[in-house]
């Protein structure tokens, strides 16, 4: 595998993506969405520290946390994009051809990996920065504010996008297909963390911390029970390389 090779694999990558409208869209309904989360959510803790029940009270909150928690729900606009950068291939019969240009399928999907983190990365640092700075005048006094914070906040948003974006295409890659990528994504990364962090035993609360969004929630959080950052960090990047050894070996193994 020479760089000239990657090179021009990843180039190919990146003018089919950005080529499609679906891109285009995908990434404003983020940002939508974004604003949409940021806003509600502050309102939700302006009301909840100036309303007459004292045990919602949720005190002086910092507003690029606010972003990180609006990422629960965005990221599923995030992942779609992901999941179609393989699947729409296998729906229009494209990935043939790909495959024909790109004989050595792990250069594909190194390739696709690589496209999509250079792009969900710095989109995930914008939907930080865009979520903060609508938090943050509806906050108000229950709203702190740091340029240092927000920027941190926000690049974790980014690490996480790009981590998990590679790990939903290796989703979409081991199933070919858009609708069932798109489900088994969301009860993976939220339906599944909810249904067995919501159980009484150990057992259950400790597979909902071993799950990569939880693993993600630690890193962007900063931390908190029962593992730090950079454990969430290292975590989550082990469910995504295991991802794509998986799709990698299934791409290598069957027909297109």
């Amino acid at each position: 595998m020479t760089v000239e090779v990657l090179r021009r694999a990843f180039a190919a990558e990146w003018t089919k993506l950005w080529s499609l409208r679906s891109t285009w869209w995908t990434l404003a309904g983020a940002f939508a969405l974004m604003a949409a989360m940021a806003f509600t959510l502050a309102t939700s803790t302006v009301h909840n520290n100036t309303n007459d029940v004292p045990g919602d009270d949720l005190g002086v909150v910092v507003a690029s946390e606010t972003a990180i928690g609006a990422v629960d729900l965005v990221q599923f606009v995030v992942l779609t994009l992901a999941i179609l950068t393989i699947t729409a291939e296998y729906a229009t019969g494209s990935i043939g051809t790909t495959l024909r240009w790109a004989p050595r399928r792990g250069v594909v999907l190194l390739a696709k990996s690589a496209v999509l983190a250079a792009v969900t990365f710095p989109a995930g640092v914008l939907l930080g920065l865009a979520g903060t700075a609508v938090a943050a005048p509806v906050l108000g006094d229950w709203g702190r504010f740091s340029v240092g914070g927000t920027l941190a906040d926000s690049a974790a948003i980014g690490v996480y996008l790009a981590l998990v974006s590679v790990l939903v295409l290796g989703i979409g890659t081991l199933l070919r297909s858009t609708a069932g990528a798109v489900t088994t994504a969301f009860l993976f990364l939220m339906a599944l963390p909810m249904l067995v962090g919501g159980s009484d035993t150990a057992l259950g609360r400790w597979v909902s911390d071993a799950l990569p969004s939880s693993a993600g929630r630690h890193f962007m959080n900063g931390g908190g029970d029962p593992y730090g950052p950079v454990a969430g960090l290292a975590l989550l990047v082990a469910w995504t390389a295991a991802f794509l050894v998986a799709a990698r070996t299934v791409l290598r193994r069957r027909d297109a």
